[in-house]
């Protein structure tokens, strides 16, 4: 079996270094580098593309030294605690590529998230700015105006909301323009600020100074409760990955409380090296669906 793992080692690394001195004149980093991007160029969806792009220009994005250096602690992290499972070299390895296999992924959700929690701070932003212009203007195409006109949004919503500014003028009636933009940001507080000006303009409401007041004190609540949550989700985050994490050592207590000799033999059983390879691959899982719960729910209404 160790003849066989050597062999594989040495015709993983042969490989490599063909395809590798046929990129001539490249050196490694950038040779790895460039590879890893086209891949991702070729297989990543769309919308992921353009969610990473936004993530990168805010400076939020993984540098390539950091995704290398993650893809080494997993790999070993997942070699070794399968060794101490298995105590076969083979194994590991599989489990070792596997676990590498799993960074887009996981890059795919933290990037998710980063840009969901992103667009609520520019939905936060432009809704109480719309507030505080139409305080100003009584116009809720000049209030709109005056935030883009601003500078203080950002793409995608700056683009949409130029878009609203169009549809108005086009239309001459602000109702298209506050549907466009209320189904395409399912905020409570979007659809609510929309409303409330839907009703001001077609009732021509005399007094909206205490209704405005109401919706800013709305958002301020709502964007307390939200930045508030952020952090007890973190921190729940952490102790679930801890969590997570010691439940791979559970059978190494079984070990030591059997000792190397009967764990090897039990190991010599095939229902029972399914049953530990069942226990990894449903912790492993387990780990995931909670990484993904963190990243995809996080709370910005």
């Amino acid at each position: 079996m160790l003849t066989l793992v050597v062999f594989i080692l040495i015709a993983l690394i042969a490989i490599f270094v063909v395809v590798y001195r046929k990129a001539s004149g490249q050196n490694l980093y950038k040779y790895v580098a460039e590879n890893t991007q086209f891949i991702y160029d070729r297989f990543a969806p769309y919308t992921y593309k353009s969610i990473r792009e936004k993530i990168k220009d805010l400076g939020q994005d993984y540098t390539l030294h950091q995704y290398i250096m993650q893809a080494i602690g997993f790999a070993i992290g997942a070699a070794v605690i399968t060794y101490l499972y298995f105590y076969n070299l083979l194994i590991s390895i599989i489990y070792a590529l596997a676990a590498v296999a799993v960074i887009p992924y996981l890059n795919y959700l933290r990037c998710k998230r980063l840009y969901s929690e992103f667009i609520f701070e520019q939905i936060q932003v432009y809704t109480s700015n719309t507030i505080m212009e139409f305080a100003t203007t009584q116009s809720f195409v000049k209030a709109i105006e005056g935030v883009y006109n601003s500078g203080i949004l950002e793409d995608p919503v700056k683009t949409d909301v130029k878009v609203m500014i169009d549809m108005a003028y086009e239309n001459g009636t602000i109702d298209q323009s506050l549907t466009f933009m209320s189904t395409k940001y399912d905020f409570y507080i979007v659809k609510n600020m929309h409303y409330l000006f839907l009703q001001i303009t077609n009732e021509g409401a005399k007094d909206t100074a205490e209704s405005l007041e109401n919706m800013s004190q709305d958002i301020d609540t709502l964007v307390e409760g939200v930045y508030r949550d952020r952090i007890d989700r973190a921190t729940f985050h952490k102790k679930f990955l801890q969590f997570g994490v010691i439940l791979y050592f559970m059978c190494m207590l079984l070990q030591f409380m059997l000792g190397p000799e009967k764990w090897d033999a039990l190991l010599d059983i095939w229902y029972v090296q399914i049953l530990v390879h069942a226990i990894l691959i449903v912790n492993s899982y387990f780990l995931l669906r909670g990484e993904k719960y963190y990243n995809e729910n996080v709370g910005a209404e």
